[in-house]
């Protein structure tokens, strides 16, 4: 069994989005002792922002035309693809940035679109399988609030696992992360804990229930 573990923020020390997906990671772990965890982690070791231009051209481009740039670029986009295709389960966790997408998952997804076995009018060879995506907020953006649609990272992110690679996707969120660092928000520390606790059950709870699910689809 092998789950794939994508890490994009930029913090280590005192991330919110790795110190949930650690508790979906041991909740995996501990209903798959030998299992295999891969982590790839894109805030550390981010890929090279200029590496979906080049891959996207080479699929444009006849082979014989093509700049070490543009090999290079598909050599990427094909070992991310195998990394991808060889897990059984996935844990992307990321931050709201700026309203959006991190930049370094936004990569690494462009990354996998452009190998054709995951682009447009492949057979969509990652359907089925479970992903949880767990995302951290510094604000609150949910419905009522002041910033309610403000989050535009969510919304496509589910739209691509989801919708366009067609995985069993489940979000887990935890909101007002930063209030335990900015004064103005003090007095939502109580409801920014409320939500990391929250986040971290239900992180548990989906690493657990991937794991069997996955243990009773090979053993079927």
């Amino acid at each position: 069994m092998k789950l794939l573990r994508v890490d994009t923020s930029i913090r280590v020390a005192g991330s919110v989005s790795r110190s949930v997906a650690d508790s979906l990671q041991r909740a995996w772990q501990d209903e798959h002792p030998a299992g295999t965890v891969v982590r790839r982690d894109l805030g550390a070791h981010p890929l090279p922002a200029d590496a979906w231009t080049a891959a996207a051209l080479a699929g444009m481009t006849p082979e014989y035309q093509r700049t070490s740039a543009h090999a290079d670029a598909a050599a990427l986009a094909a070992r991310l693809a195998d990394e991808a295709l060889d897990a059984d389960a996935y844990v992307v966790a990321t931050s709201l940035y700026n309203f959006g997408v991190s930049q370094h998952l936004k990569t690494w997804i462009d990354l996998l679109i452009a190998d054709p076995r995951l682009g447009p009018g492949s057979d969509r060879p990652l359907a089925g399988r479970p992903l949880t995506l767990v995302i951290a907020r510094g604000g609150g953006y949910g419905p009522g609030t002041p910033r309610e649609g403000w989050d535009h990272a969510t919304p496509w992110l589910h739209r691509i696992f989801a919708d366009v690679f067609g995985m069993d996707t489940r979000v887990v969120a935890a909101e007002l992360t930063l209030a335990d660092v900015n004064p103005a928000m003090a007095e939502l520390r109580g409801l920014a804990a409320e939500s990391l606790r929250h986040a971290h059950a239900a992180a548990a709870e989906h690493g657990q229930d991937m794991a069997r699910r996955i243990g009773e689809r090979a053993s079927a």
